[in-house]
């Protein structure tokens, strides 16, 4: 009988149990809504992703440098610190349109891009090292397993409690049962959600506390300097081909994706969905995280990378011709398919990268990876925005919903003319069998 496997080091442990608080956003299955209900139109919360994703790109890959040379755990207490900030903004912003309104919006969405950028690569490569320096590297796809999976767990709580604290007819139906005479408004109810998260928020800084830097082989000396860190890793994407494809790639689906869950809770509106059974539809969501790491483990023992790809662009054009279409009731089908999709791609990507990246550079190169995916999210948000207004424009008193049915409309062929240029380069893509970081006077070869 083989002996049981060790357990997991503390900080592997911790660093899944960070993830899943971090993400555990219990406003989310309301996410849109709770800004317009706040006072927001629809063109300003579409510009709002578009402030979060400049954060972001300002401070995505310097943080990942610093990472690399200071600690990464530094940066993910740092980026815990900063969630809690990021709601408190929140619960101080007034029900009500105006200046304050705005500023305290803004700076929600300006320290949250902060924190994601913070945590983004030093949290991943903390993690990959603290397996790597007890022997156990090839671990990693079942520790993203078990992360996908409790993230899942995390996100059917928090979109359960979350959906049902935003409703206040639920809330009081609750209470009435229970003997209380509540008499709760949207008023009252707006900012629960928020508030739950900063709770979320506290346990993920208390978790964080606890992890301990890994030992590395290489640890850059710290006259190096940021940037030249910043250019080291640069080049290294840049010199292997299979990576940068792999990359640029996931930025398409990842962008169009998560576009389309930033609006999620309005296109529920829009296909007459019940705002009460939002929570069950991210529930639904959420399991996915269940059995999409076994699919995708799957995938890469069994198919080349180019293959992968191909399937992941298939399940993504097909969910966003079945939104575009807003179907009542069926249109929950097309978010399924882009759920699958949205899983896939994460796990594929984070496999290949942590594999071939060396540890001195780890986080870094990881944090080029988000920030090249958060421009191109910003970018996609500001499009769409652009997209609702136009068509607002072009048909005056037709109505918020008439405006976010034309702009859906847009994103399956938008998609399709991003990714077919590295479509056409899938069949050829291969994994480098060996992996070398390229040196200034001998840069590796172009694969």
């Amino acid at each position: 009988m083989n002996p049981a496997r060790p357990a997991l080091p503390s900080t592997v442990r911790r660093f899944i149990a960070f993830r899943v608080l971090f993400s555990a956003r219990f406003y989310y299955p309301v996410l849109a809504i709770l800004f317009l209900d706040l006072g927001l139109t629809m063109e300003q919360y579409a510009g709002l992703n578009a402030v979060w994703a400049v954060a972001i790109v300002l401070c995505e890959v310097p943080s990942g440098a610093i990472a690399d040379r200071f600690g990464r755990r530094r940066l993910v207490v740092f980026a815990s610190i900063l969630m809690i900030a990021e709601m408190l903004a929140l619960l101080l912003a007034p029900a009500s349109p105006g200046a304050l309104l705005i500023g305290c919006v803004v700076l929600n969405r300006i320290l949250s891009g902060v924190a994601e950028a913070s945590a983004s690569g030093a949290d991943e490569a903390l993690a990959y090292d603290t397996l790597q320096a007890a022997g156990r590297a090839n671990e990693w796809p079942e520790v993203l397993t078990k992360v996908m999976r409790w993230q899942s767990v995390g996100f059917v709580i928090s979109s359960i409690l979350g959906a049902a604290a935003y409703d206040p007819n639920l809330l009081n139906s609750a209470a009435h049962l229970l003997g209380i005479d509540a008499r709760l408004t949207q008023t009252h109810t707006t900012k629960l959600p928020v508030a739950l998260t900063l709770l979320s928020a506290i346990a993920a800084l208390l978790t964080t506390l606890g992890m301990r830097e890994a030992p590395r082989h290489e640890t850059p000396p710290h006259s190096q300097g940021t940037w030249r860190l910043m250019g080291r890793a640069g080049r290294w994407i840049l010199n292997h081909r299979f990576f940068l494809l792999l990359i640029l790639s996931a930025v398409c689906f990842d962008s169009f994706i998560r576009l389309f869950l930033t609006i999620e809770s309005s296109y529920l509106r829009l296909i007459a969905i019940p705002e009460a059974t939002y929570g069950l539809i991210g529930t639904g969501f959420a399991l996915l995280g269940f059995a999409v790491p076994a699919l995708a483990s799957y995938l890469i023992r069994t198919q080349p990378p180019g293959r992968n790809l191909a399937l992941i662009a298939l399940l993504t054009v097909v969910g966003l011709i079945g939104v575009a279409i807003t179907w009542k009731g069926y249109g929950l089908l097309f978010i399924l398919s882009l759920g699958i999709a949205f899983f896939l791609i994460n796990f594929l990507l984070s496999h290949h990268l942590n594999r071939g990246v060396d540890s001195a550079m780890r986080a870094t190169v990881l944090s080029f990876k988000g920030l090249a995916m958060n421009v191109a999210y910003g970018t996609a948000g500001l499009v769409f925005s652009a997209l609702v207004a136009l068509s607002t424009s072009r048909h005056p008193g037709a109505g918020a919903d008439a405006a976010l049915r034309d702009a859906l409309g847009w994103l399956a062929p938008l998609f399709v003319l991003a990714v077919l240029p590295l479509a056409l380069r899938w069949p050829r893509l291969r994994e480098p069998s060996a992996l070398s970081e390229p040196s200034e006077s001998n840069p590796a070869p172009r694969a």
